[in-house]
């Protein structure tokens, strides 16, 4: 049990404009390889061009960015086509001055919300007959106009390509994702002294938002979510205006961005006095997030083959099942974090059982939820590099159970 509670001092202080410039230049040096990636795979897929449509693969392949949602109204800006020799960027007249500034190696496409009737000439353009598309994320409608305006060419479903290469972190990626980490660190750190009860969650999440951006964090890696006593139990669950009960647990799960890069992490502290019952939960969680790191600790030092990330969350889900509490952990261990929140790899029961990648960041999040009762979960982002033999913890803040609110 931690007596003494961290303060800001304890993590690093937000990223200078001179750290931030150099991120910038570092993507900007990298695209060119990120595309050669990319367009390496076009001959055993017998395809022309690539045309994506998120907005994490626009940024990671050209530097043209949007904001989390802007995409709902963004119409077809944000969107792209990467030929064997040249990128296109789509950005109406409302994106198109930014486009330029961000991604100036590209053609800059004014289009609208007239895609199809665009498309012969974007694709005449590159010269493509053959063109893989992120089917997963282009609505059956959109795909048969697509293919309408321009009976001569094949669309071909593509997935997966450019969340495999993102999965691969660059040193200069891994240094964004361990500094919105400290930001996060640094909120909650902050936070502490205000957690009392009466206070509710709404106003206890409202402050962990506002710590995190004005003190480093360009927004949020997602809503805030702050859950006390039996509504801990909710692993997605949202503030409400509840008081926080003296004697129940508080469970935060939050992230900040920074250069577009994202951290997340879930504490469960307790207001008051602990119960024994909830004490036994949390240690249960605890064992069962250590499972996986120190079997991936052992893997590295012998260095051997990396395991895949289903069979890490079967290490902690085992923990959690022989502690009785096998129903109550229904989510996966695990997911991959960076530009989005959630990407790959995955650390799940349908995870992939081919071995992890490496160097990648990962989340460690096993939870025991009792519904009505309470909720626990742990959090932290790690670094893999196979290569370095490193198993390295982004999230600074002890895990140990922290009581406030006394």
């Amino acid at each position: 049990m931690t007596t003494v509670w961290p303060v800001p001092a304890d993590f690093a202080q937000p990223p200078t404009p001179a750290q931030r410039a150099a991120w910038e230049e570092a993507d900007r040096a990298a695209r060119p390889t990120r595309l050669e990636r990319l367009r390496a795979r076009f001959d055993d897929a017998g395809i022309d061009a690539y045309f994506g449509v998120r907005r994490e693969h626009m940024r990671y392949l050209t530097g043209f960015t949007l904001a989390e949602g802007e995409e709902k109204s963004a119409g077809s800006s944000g969107q792209f086509l990467i030929g064997a020799d040249d990128v296109v960027c789509l950005a109406d007249s409302r994106y198109a001055i930014q486009a330029r500034r961000e991604a100036p190696e590209a053609q800059i496409a004014d289009v609208y919300g007239d895609l199809p009737a665009r498309w012969a000439e974007l694709v005449a353009r590159l010269g493509a007959q053959r063109i893989g598309v992120e089917a997963g994320f282009v609505s059956h409608s959109t795909w048969s106009r697509l293919v309408d305006a321009a009976p001569d060419v094949e669309l071909v479903p593509v997935e997966g390509w450019i969340e495999a290469d993102r999965a691969i972190k660059e040193p200069a990626e891994l240094e964004r994702i361990a500094a919105a980490c400290a930001v996060a660190d640094r909120a909650l750190a902050r936070l502490l002294p205000e957690i009392r009860p009466g206070v509710t969650e709404a106003d206890l999440a409202l402050r962990l938002e506002w710590l995190m951006r004005t003190n480093g964090a360009e927004a949020l890696a997602f809503d805030v979510a702050c859950l006390s006593g039996p509504e801990a139990a909710l692993p997605h669950g949202a503030p409400g205006d509840r008081p926080v009960q003296d004697g129940t647990v508080l469970l935060f799960d939050f992230g900040a961005q920074v250069a577009g890069y994202r951290s997340d992490m879930s504490r469960t502290l307790f207001v008051g006095e602990p119960s024994s019952r909830d004490l036994a939960v949390y240690d249960v969680v605890a064992r069962a997030q250590q499972a996986p790191i120190s079997h991936l600790e052992a893997i590295l030092a012998q260095g051997a083959a990396l395991p895949s990330g289903r069979l890490l969350h079967g290490l902690a889900r085992q923990v959690i099942v022989e502690a009785g509490h096998g129903d109550h952990f229904g989510h996966g261990t695990g997911h991959g974090i960076g530009l989005a929140t959630h990407e790959l790899p995955s650390l799940g029961q349908a995870a992939a059982e081919t071995p992890l990648p490496s160097p990648t960041v990962f989340s460690v999040e096993p939870g025991i939820y009792l519904e009505g009762e309470m909720g626990v979960r742990i959090e932290d982002l790690v670094v893999l590099d196979a290569e370095a033999r490193r198993l390295q913890q982004l999230t600074r803040f002890p895990s140990e159970v922290v009581v406030v609110g006394r």
